[in-house]
């Protein structure tokens, strides 16, 4: 072997051997203590999904305002969250109500998405129009969520906490367009925080709702 591709071998080790290190210092959000394992695999994959939701958005709010070529990519991607967000309460709620939770979600997406293209267009009358109904959907997935667990998600939590998830999401979205990308990226973080404290309120309430699953 030569010299060369030797030193392109090594390189190419090291970079991996830093990415690796990279991802194990990463921050998680581990599951509470005390869980079984059935509990942890369902925190987990709340984690994800959730995770999922804000990165995703995130990366349409930056192909979208950008006007980047892999926006209708991205979109599916982010649609598809949703779907899989609906699928993953059938086994509790049934097909029906995970169906319903995908529709709201996938409404919260694109109103969400007329919101910045009316921003983008400096269009205050659509803007406000899409504002408005964004956040009715918002209280429909609050009532949905309340309505299927009422004692372990209170219908003023839910709605709380839907609001809080869609102003951290317009602060992003104001930060991106003005070009500020320090608050850009502190609105993400806020974001993607909140964003992990639902997941576990989302988890703990279902471990709490169905115990005898979690056995």
């Amino acid at each position: 072997m030569g010299r060369d591709k030797k030193l392109i071998l090594i390189v190419a080790f090291l970079v991996f051997i830093g990415l690796c290190t990279l991802r194990t210092n990463l921050p998680a959000q581990p599951a509470p203590a005390g869980l079984s394992a059935k509990q942890v695999a369902l925190h987990d994959a709340m984690i994800k999904l959730w995770e999922d939701h804000v990165t995703w958005t995130r990366l349409f709010l930056v192909s979208a305002i950008a006007g980047l070529p892999d926006q209708q990519a991205t979109t599916n991607r982010l649609l598809q969250n949703q779907t899989d967000i609906g699928n993953a309460i059938k086994p509790f709620y049934g097909d029906a109500n995970g169906d319903k939770l995908t529709a709201l979600l996938k409404e919260h997406i694109t109103t969400a998405a007329e919101l910045v293209g009316a921003l983008k267009a400096n269009d205050a009358k659509k803007a406000t129009d899409a504002k408005k109904r964004w956040y009715a959907n918002a209280d429909a997935i609050a009532a949905f969520l309340s309505g299927a667990n009422p004692i372990n998600w209170p219908a003023a939590d839910m709605k709380q906490m839907m609001h809080d998830h869609l102003d951290l999401t317009t602060e992003e979205v104001s930060a991106r367009l003005k070009g500020d990308w320090a608050a850009d990226i502190a609105a993400y973080e806020k974001v993607h925080q909140q964003i992990l404290r639902m997941a576990d309120m989302l988890s703990t309430g279902i471990s709490k709702q169905f115990p005898k699953k979690f056995e």
